[in-house]
């Protein structure tokens, strides 16, 4: 009796000394596991959720530091030059020591057409509440010529930065023109040459896929890349060179994206013209929502992460235009259709004669005795949006459709290459922090 006892209770003891070592591997497991998946989500959230909330954390604003990892070109003297001239602050600080803080960040995009410049400066400057922003100035390589007439602002605040690796500036090496690259329709080959063409079989040309280049440098950089910018909470409006901007632009702009999410949730831009650039817009008595335009655009940080998130679809696609692959391969990508609101009249016109690599260095080239004729009426002075208008939807437009291949021009590895990293340049946490 004494001995069944005795056998009954040993296993006893033994299972529940087992059920507390299982109970405290469990729980330092659970503890483990929650530990990575915080460091998980703090990682992912760097990359993609950073916002005005997160802008404490710390990146690193030297990409120097980061070539070795993500494989960027070697510098040259002009490029590591430019490089660190990107981090000076901006100029007439002094004289507008305070910015507004419901401001809309404005960046210049700008190529070699000096006369170009002149005109959209000349228009800046009689823009009803530029003084209280920030201008950006983004150059797509150095010219001389650009720089001085953007070193003549006294209108705002501004702030030049350079592309480092535009192939305006690499003229012996990629990503310029190489020794060994192949031309045309070499085969390579035939010609022991370097390079992979696009769909139509064309080896790349570097003024060309530089237009491409520039601009997913010139977003990443705004975005995530300057002091003066990676804590913005606001829109950002997106301008070129040849953009005539009226007084009226920068204060109907704040207006639209005031209203936009109430009067267009589906809307994720706003736009200061319609996206057919031969338009001058409707006069109606009405905002309008249609696809977003490339003269005077402007959107947010949550509408930039979407962008960004999209990096290999824009990196990929066969077409030299950065506008084209975003309306034909970007956009669609997003599942739903992107739209934009503006007014009914435009705030900003397009007045380039010609392209962006026609007639560079002539005083006159592309425009009519170097002036441009674009009347600036009463109306175009003075805020002309009410925002007790309705919203007319523009669903079915002409333009590039999801499907559309591309004009080509962007088949190079090396160019969908240096686009991604592009993409990651910036997102790396700084050591320092």
């Amino acid at each position: 009796m004494s001995r069944s006892y005795i056998d009954y209770k040993k296993p006893r003891i033994r299972d529940g000394a087992v059920r507390r070592f299982l109970f405290v591997v469990s729980l330092t497991l659970a503890g483990v596991l929650l530990l990575f998946f915080l460091v998980g989500m703090n990682s992912s959230n760097e990359i993609y959720e950073m916002d005005s909330s997160s802008s404490s954390i710390e990146f690193s604003f030297n990409t120097s530091g980061l070539i070795k990892s993500i494989k960027l070109p070697k510098h040259n003297h002009l490029s590591k030059m430019l490089e660190d001239r990107n981090q000076l602050p901006p100029r007439n600080m002094d004289l507008y020591p305070n910015l507004a803080k419901d401001r809309i960040v404005i960046v210049l995009y700008v190529h070699n057409r000096p006369q170009y410049l002149k005109l959209v400066v000349d228009s800046l400057s009689r823009v009803s509440g530029v003084n209280e922003t920030l201008l950006i100035v983004s150059h797509d390589g150095y010219f001389d010529e650009m720089n001085k007439i953007v070193e003549g602002i006294r209108f705002c605040q501004v702030k030049q930065v350079f592309a480092p690796f535009s192939p305006h500036i690499f003229p012996s090496s990629f990503p310029g023109v190489s020794p060994n690259d192949c031309r045309d329709k070499d085969d390579p080959v035939e010609k022991s040459c370097e390079g992979s063409t696009d769909q139509y079989g064309n080896h790349r040309s570097p003024k060309i896929v530089s237009l491409k280049h520039h601009w997913w440098w010139m977003m990443n950089t705004v975005w995530d890349g300057l002091k003066e910018t990676t804590g913005h909470s606001g829109d950002v409006l997106f301008i070129e060179e040849d953009h005539f901007i009226f007084p009226n632009a920068y204060q109907n702009m704040k207006i639209l994206t005031e209203l936009k999410p109430s009067k267009c949730p589906d809307c994720y831009a706003a736009n200061l013209a319609p996206s057919n650039v031969k338009s001058r817009g409707e006069n109606w008595n009405s905002l309008v929502a249609e696809r977003m335009g490339n003269v005077g655009y402007t959107f947010n940080r949550t509408v930039w992460r979407k962008i960004h998130r999209k990096a290999t679809e824009f990196c990929f696609f066969d077409d030299y235009n950065w506008d084209i692959t975003m309306w034909a391969m970007v956009y669609p990508s997003f599942g739903r259709p992107v739209y934009s609101i503006r007014g009914p009249r435009a705030s900003a016109v397009h007045f380039g004669k010609c392209g962006l690599h026609q007639g560079q260095g002539e005083n006159t080239a592309c425009v009519d005795n170097g002036m441009v004729n674009i009347e600036t009426e009463e109306v175009d002075k003075a805020v002309n949006i009410k925002p007790e208008w309705g919203v007319h939807v523009l669903s079915n437009q002409e333009g590039y459709q999801a499907g559309f291949r591309g004009w080509g021009g962007w088949g190079d590895k090396r160019d969908h290459q240096l686009c991604l990293d592009f993409a990651k340049m910036y997102h790396v946490r700084s050591k320092t922090s």
